[in-house]
């Protein structure tokens, strides 16, 4: 059950919900085992403490994240925002920086296809690209200048048109070529494909983990501490949002 089919609006909605009878235990280990909506256990990845005094932060396991009393009898749609001393922060946005910056982590690089340059590696650019999107080509083309810059771009799949369109075969024809960058590169330059799209390929699980992680479309640049830059950015903006001179 996605979170969706709750929420009228945002804000606070109350939600007739059945707890099932258990102990005391810790609020947020109880309310991640117990949280049901209309009879059925809802799909919870995690329950973290906020500073909200008795709301719990709630990740289901599409993504999705709200946040919960601790009996989950109501529920807050939206972002938690610190009033801090030198402006608002939002606390929601830093929470799925970490979570992208971790499940990123876990991705071998056996499954990307990378571009270095021959020079000292100074950063790393994760980059949820699309063969057939006009503004992934653009920025395959600030590829050469990243490299010169010391700044890593690693590609993983996005489909944008879905798995069964021509752009998720492509993506497919990739990761399955004998020298995947080689052919992430004629494909941004239009060129046909002829290699198989049918091995062991990780384009489906990288499509899913994209949307897992709040990619709508593409290109989708995820820096090193896990912010999402959707769009294309020119490679001079791109080192300087990494805190690197032009050199």
């Amino acid at each position: 059950m996605r979170l969706s089919t709750l929420t009228v609006g945002g804000g606070l909605l109350a939600a007739s919900l059945a707890l099932l009878p258990v102990a005391q235990a810790d609020p947020a280990r109880q309310l991640a085992e117990t949280l049901t909506v209309n009879g059925q256990s809802m799909p919870v990845e995690r329950v973290r403490e906020t500073p909200l005094e008795g709301f719990y932060e709630v990740t289901l396991e599409s993504g999705e994240t709200f946040y919960s009393n601790a009996e989950g009898s109501h529920f807050l749609v939206g972002d938690l925002y610190e009033n801090a001393e030198h402006g608002l922060v939002n606390l929601t946005e830093q929470g799925r920086n970490a979570e992208r910056s971790a499940r990123l982590a876990a991705v071998p690089e056996s499954e990307r296809v990378i571009y270095r340059g021959t020079g000292e590696s100074r950063a790393e650019l994760v980059v949820f690209t699309d063969t057939t999107c006009p503004y992934c080509r653009q920025l395959h083309e600030e590829v050469p200048r990243l490299n010169e810059m010391g700044i890593e771009v690693h590609y993983l799949a996005f489909p944008r048109s879905g798995l069964g369109s021509p752009g998720g075969r492509q993506l497919q024809q990739v990761w399955c070529a004998d020298n995947p960058t080689e052919a992430m590169s004629a494909a941004k330059r239009e060129e046909a494909l002829t290699g198989a799209a049918d091995c062991d390929n990780p384009v489906e699980e990288q499509y899913h983990l994209g949307m897992q992680l709040g990619v709508q479309g593409t290109p989708a640049i995820v820096l090193p501490d896990g912010r999402l830059v959707p769009g294309y950015v020119p490679a001079e903006r791109l080192a300087a949002m990494l805190g690197l001179s032009e050199g």
